[in-house]
C-alpha cells in the first residue's frame, strides 16, 4: 500500500513556481488551488472549480494552443484518478510543452481524507508510462523537486510526475473563486480580448 509520502505540499508547490516566468499553471479542485495560491497569486494562474478529473485535458488544450509557452498541471491523486483517459489522449498528442504534476498524499482530501486508489497501490507515474508519457516519474524526496521544476521550465518536452506528499491538510489559501474573473485575466494575460 502506497499511502503518499513525507514531502510538504505548499513546499513542493513554492519550489516548483520559483521564478516560474511566463509558466501558465492549471490547478485540479481543492488543494492544489490552495497550494499553487498560497504560493502566490497570479494572472497566468488558471484555478478550477467543480471541474473533478479535468485539469490534464485543460492543460492540454492550453498547451495546444499555446505551444510557445510552458504549461504546468498541479493536481492531486483523487482528481487525476477520475482523467484516466486523459493521460491516454495527451500522450498520444505528445505536447512538447506540457508537465503533468500529481501530488498524491493517497487519499480524497476534499472529502474527508478516505484513502484513494493511489493510498491503496495504484502508481499514477506506471499509468502514464503505459500510456506513452516519455517521462514518468515518482518523486519521493525532496531533492528531486529541483530536477523536477528544472524540466518543467526548460520545457523538456512531455512529462508526468507523482509527488508524494504528506496526508495533512494546511489552511486555505483561497484563490479567486469567480470563474468569469479568472477568465478574464488569464485570456488577458495570454494577449487575448476579455469581452
Amino acid at each position: 500500500m502506497s499511502a503518499g509520502g513525507h514531502l510538504d505540499r505548499r513546499q513542493v508547490v513554492a519550489e516548483l513556481l520559483k521564478d516560474r516566468g511566463d509558466l501558465v499553471v492549471v490547478t485540479g479542485l481543492g488543494s492544489p488551488s490552495y497550494d499553487v495560491m498560497a504560493a502566490g497569486d497570479h494572472d497566468l494562474n488558471y484555478y478550477l472549480w467543480a471541474a473533478m478529473g479535468s485539469a490534464a485535458m485543460v492543460g492540454l488544450g492550453i498547451a495546444t494552443a499555446q505551444p510557445e509557452r510552458p504549461v504546468l498541471v498541479v493536481t492531486g491523486d483523487g482528481e487525476q484518478l477520475m482523467g484516466f483517459g486523459a493521460l491516454a489522449t495527451i500522450a498520444v498528442r505528445r505536447p512538447r510543452n506540457l508537465a503533468i504534476v500529481v501530488l498524491d498524499n493517497g487519499h480524497f482530501g476534499e472529502t474527508g481524507m478516505q484513502p484513494s486508489h493511489a493510498g491503496q497501490g495504484i502508481e499514477l507515474a506506471k499509468v502514464a508510462a503505459v500510456c506513452g508519457f516519455p517521462v514518468a516519474e515518482t518523486v519521493v524526496e525532496a531533492s528531486g523537486i529541483a530536477t523536477l521544476r528544472q524540466r518543467i521550465h526548460a520545457r523538456a518536452g512531455l512529462s508526468f510526475a507523482t509527488v508524494k506528499i504528506a496526508a495533512d491538510n494546511p489552511p486555505r489559501a483561497l484563490p479567486p473563486r469567480d470563474g468569469v474573473q479568472v477568465k478574464n485575466r488569464f485570456r488577458a494575460a495570454l494577449g487575448f480580448p476579455t469581452a
